[in-house]
């Protein structure tokens, strides 16, 4: 009768700071469901309208731009409905600014678990932007079925096949807002302040990105400043490929891969390293 041989698992710290270690992170994909499940089912539990503020939010922010941003401001829109425009924007913003956020303070609100078992520390950063990916969904639909609207009813917007470059928009988006996560949430467990500065820095961020305004409405003389930032490739793409209108350049959103791609290596590297001792500073 033949015995099953038992798994043996080798825990050590010397390991490459540039390892994702991704087949540890596959043997505990199970945890990674888990923590997603729970993230998303916990979060609106003890709320009123619970999950359909996954519906009402991005709604009720639509209809406060379009105010704000449409109807006092009159800021430019390229000519797309204004619901649209800014539905988008939100989108996209809400995925991104969510999943940096929650990752920045991966560290300090799982001190406790660190501290108790041992798991492959790149599931709870995964985890967190896999949760906001299902959110994305939830908000992306809604965007879709106002966007058919206008599809059929109107003449207003003209989508493209540039439409099936979105999983490599919502990629980038993730890659990025993980880069950034695992560094702000590297360097937080030793200087705490910067998590109050990630929330204002966050805030400011967005007018930076066009989220809330096309990269045309800019002065032409300024908008090298607005590509600077790898998010403005992004949004302008996702825009163009939906609505039709808008200034997309492939070049630029090359660049942005490319940009975001050496924070996510970056953020890889500190994340790593900070990983082996952040106890002792938490």
């Amino acid at each position: 009768m033949n015995k099953e041989t038992p798994t043996t698992y080798f825990i050590n710290s010397k390991q490459s700071v540039f390892s994702l270690n991704l087949k540890e992170v596959w043997a505990y994909r199970d945890l990674l469901l888990m923590l997603v499940k729970k993230d998303f089912i916990t979060f609106y539990k003890q709320t009123v309208l619970g999950p359909l503020w996954f519906i009402v939010q991005p709604l009720l922010t639509t209809a406060i731009y379009v105010l704000l941003f449409g109807n006092i401001a009159k800021l430019s829109t390229d000519g797309m409905p204004q619901i649209l425009f800014y539905l988008s924007g939100i989108t996209v913003w809400n995925y991104f600014s969510e999943s940096l956020t929650k990752t920045s303070s991966v560290f300090t609100a799982n001190a406790g678990m660190f501290g108790k078992v041992y798991f492959p520390r790149l599931i709870m950063p995964l985890s967190i932007v896999a949760s906001s990916l299902l959110k994305f969904a939830v908000q992306f639909g809604i965007f879709i079925l106002v966007l058919l609207y206008y599809v059929f009813f109107t003449e207003a917007v003209h989508p493209n096949a540039w439409i099936f470059l979105t999983p490599v928009l919502v990629l980038l988006m993730a890659m990025f807002a993980l880069g950034m996560g695992m560094i702000f949430s590297s360097l937080t467990t030793k200087y705490k302040d910067l998590s109050f500065l990630l929330t204002f820095g966050v805030q400011l961020f967005m007018y930076i990105t066009p989220v809330v305004y096309p990269t045309s409405a800019l002065p032409e003389k300024f908008r090298f400043l607005v590509y600077m930032n790898p998010l403005s490739s992004v949004f302008e793409c996702f825009r163009y490929a939906f609505l039709g209108s808008g200034s997309f350049d492939v070049i630029n959103l090359v660049w942005s891969g490319l940009f975001i791609t050496v924070i996510l290596i970056l953020g890889t590297v500190i994340f790593n390293k900070v990983e082996k001792s952040f106890m002792d500073t938490v």
